[in-house]
């Protein structure tokens, strides 16, 4: 489990943030209150990975990614922006991860999501197949990412969709 005083990992993702928070360092040593927002994979049927996501669970067609045994640190679209609302009021600098508080399983997710759209879940899709379509964002999808949000946490953030069922479900409903 990684927090936001962790190492960061590497891969394609992991070098976009480092470059996004070495580029605001002029305006940290300035002394300008900087909070870098280190968004998880947003739950939401209206954008994103998760837009293509439901389609193909919908049809009876999803499976787990790889070993499913990667985890995804998820947030839902309102908790996100609620997050993104708390830090604009409040005074908290530095990096701060945008998660829910339970990150869980590709394998979770994938039950999950087969169980709230009433679907079944049995085709995995192998990691070769997947580097073979996506290239290079095959490792970020194939990658763990157990992420903590110990400063939301630490400072009293509550979450209106904490766990994957609620997010998936809210989602759904959208």
């Amino acid at each position: 489990l990684t927090d936001e005083t962790g190492p960061q990992g590497d891969g394609f993702l992991a070098g976009v943030v480092r470059d996004w928070e070495a580029a605001a360092a002029p305006a940290v040593d300035a002394g300008v209150r900087v909070t870098f927002a280190r968004t998880g994979l947003v739950v939401s049927s209206d954008g994103g990975a998760w837009q293509r996501l439901f389609p193909i669970f919908r049809a009876g067609l999803g499976g787990k990614l790889g070993s499913g045994k990667q985890y995804w640190s998820t947030i839902s679209l309102t908790d996100e922006v609620r997050a993104l609302t708390w830090l604009i009021n409040n005074d908290v600098g530095g990096p701060v991860n945008l998660v829910g508080p339970h990150p869980v399983t590709n394998a979770e997710v994938t039950r999950v999501m087969g169980e709230v759209l009433g679907r079944p879940t049995i085709l995995p899709v192998p990691g070769f197949a997947l580097k073979a379509v996506l290239g290079e964002f095959a490792e970020d999808t194939l990658a763990s990412q157990r992420i903590d949000p110990a400063v939301l946490r630490s400072h009293g953030f509550t979450w209106l969709q904490p766990d994957i069922r609620a997010m998936i479900a809210t989602a759904r409903a959208a």
